[in-house]
């Protein structure tokens, strides 16, 4: 007599993700669409400089052109952390739940660190360092955001990515964080070596600590 033996047959649903995908899509064409000339100049960001020199009037920071591209840079950055995770054998990449956890994380996480600056920068009247600062990342990194989207998108929906191609995805974008802030020091060099010791403390107590302290928690869960 034959023995049957039934395995279960486990159905991944990535519908939520699709829906994500699609939506950070819509963002960036409307973006696109509404402030042309703006997201044209946004670009050539890598290749120029001309987008912060046109819009690194404070008042651009909180501008709705910055405002949508934040929601897409949390997408797209939730997404690379939750397919590193589950690459490592961490997570699932196709669990909904944790997604929602990585990007309310991942989203608390940046606005407390970006008031927690406002305040510093006020404490130690260094409002206009720290703006520039700020402009700068925000804008850098939500090209990044835009570019490794659809990179996120053959991932999430690949499952036989090699270990090869995996690392070098995560050294780009490693990468370019690190050349972003380069190109910021360089940018404003004179304003940062006249305020250096102002800027020491402000890389040090807002930029290296809280993502060493991220890592010690990460890495001891």
């Amino acid at each position: 007599m034959i023995e049957t033996l039934l395995h279960p047959r486990v159905i991944e649903n990535k519908d939520w993700a699709t829906l994500l995908f699609v939506f950070s899509f819509t963002l960036i064409a409307a973006t696109k669409s509404i402030f042309e000339n703006r997201f044209n100049e946004f670009a050539k960001l890598i290749f120029s400089d001309k987008y912060i020199k046109i819009y690194k009037d404070s008042s651009h920071l909180m501008s709705w052109f910055n405002v949508i591209l934040f929601f897409v840079q949390l997408i797209s950055f939730s997404f690379f952390i939750q397919i590193v995770l589950s690459h490592f054998g961490i997570v699932s990449k196709t669990d909904g739940i944790i997604y929602i956890r990585i990007i309310t994380f991942l989203g608390v996480f940046v606005l407390s660190k970006f008031i927690i600056e406002k305040i510093i920068a006020t404490a130690f009247n260094i409002e206009e360092l720290e703006e520039l600062i700020n402009f700068h990342k925000v804008s850098y990194r939500s090209y990044i955001a835009v570019c490794i989207l659809p990179i996120n998108l053959i991932l999430f929906y690949n499952n036989n990515t090699s270990d090869s191609l995996f690392t070098m995805f995560i050294g780009g974008v490693v990468f370019l964080n690190l050349f972003t802030y380069l190109i910021s020091i360089k940018n404003y060099q004179n304003l940062l070596f006249s305020k250096m010791f102002y800027f020491i403390l402000y890389l040090c107590a807002l930029e290296i600590a809280p993502y060493y302290f991220l890592y010690y928690w990460i890495t001891k869960s």
